[in-house]
């Protein structure tokens, strides 16, 4: 993959605002997460309006359009350009890989709180992924020291208080990369494209969300190849029935010193 990025780090913007509820009011300044569209277009077809959190927007596409398995692997991106300045990114794709039009009019678009709000048959929600084999998992000691470390990556959440969080951990406890933004699909998606372009083998890592762990994040993680999924709020009750049917492990509620486990 070659790419080409034009991707400036913008995650907050001050803004104005006029604090309430005190005697006298009085303005201030704060600042708020950005929220942005990115065009996501694969030689030359529209694939997907993606609203997020502008910076890591290669890795955000690499991610979506494999976590969507729209592309069978990182190596058929032959070149990947970043215009962030018109908030577009556009992919090239090898020679030998074949593009189906059709299945790209699933995605159209995705908003910062629903990344399956585009989709529009129930063929096209659910992915056609085989179930993981099943293996080791990190001590739970490892689990519960995970969020303190989020957490302390999370410096645009710092600034904003409007950032979702994940990142990737190594079953002995190291966090390999943390992303933030607008919306918790995203974030996912920039961890799974940083680990596709980083040719991390994610078979003996495990994903941590810094809220709840919904069904789209399961199958993000499962294109992925992540084995184990842990959230710091609940997951729903479809990310419970996928995982029981994936071979994933689902962890929620992790706040030390304790959490559940449902699969």
């Amino acid at each position: 993959m070659n790419p080409v990025v034009n991707d400036p780090v913008r995650p907050t913007r001050r803004v104005t605002l006029r604090r309430c509820g005190a005697d006298p009011a009085s303005l201030a300044e704060d600042e708020v997460a950005v929220e942005e569209p990115l065009e996501i277009r694969v030689d030359g077809y529209p694939v997907a309006v993606v609203m997020r959190t502008p910076g890591h927007d290669g890795e955000l596409t690499t991610g979506f359009l494999l976590t969507e398995r729209i592309i069978p692997s990182p190596a058929a991106i032959r070149r990947l350009e970043i215009r962030g300045d018109e908030n577009r990114a556009l992919v090239f794709l090898q020679d030998d890989v074949v593009l189906d039009p059709g299945r790209l009019t699933r995605h159209l678009f995705a908003s910062s709180s629903c990344g399956l709000c585009g989709k529009a048959t129930l063929d096209a929600v659910f992915l056609d992924i085989p179930p993981l084999a099943g293996g080791e998992a990190p001590d739970d000691r490892v689990l519960l020291e995970a969020p303190d470390a989020l957490r302390r990556s999370q410096r645009a959440f710092e600034a904003s208080g409007g950032l979702h969080a994940a990142g990737l951990f190594t079953f002995g406890g190291g966090l390999v990369v943390a992303r933030e933004d607008i919306g918790r699909h995203n974030a996912v998606d920039k961890v799974v494209g940083h680990a596709a372009a980083a040719g991390i083998e994610t078979q003996e890592h495990f994903l941590l969300v810094s809220g709840r762990v919904s069904f789209e994040i399961m199958q993000k993680a499962l294109a992925a190849q992540i084995p184990l999924v842990a959230g710091i709020s609940a997951p729903s009750s479809l990310a419970v029935e996928f995982a029981r049917r994936s071979g994933q492990i689902l962890v929620g509620f992790l706040r030390p010193p304790r959490f559940n486990r449902y699969s």
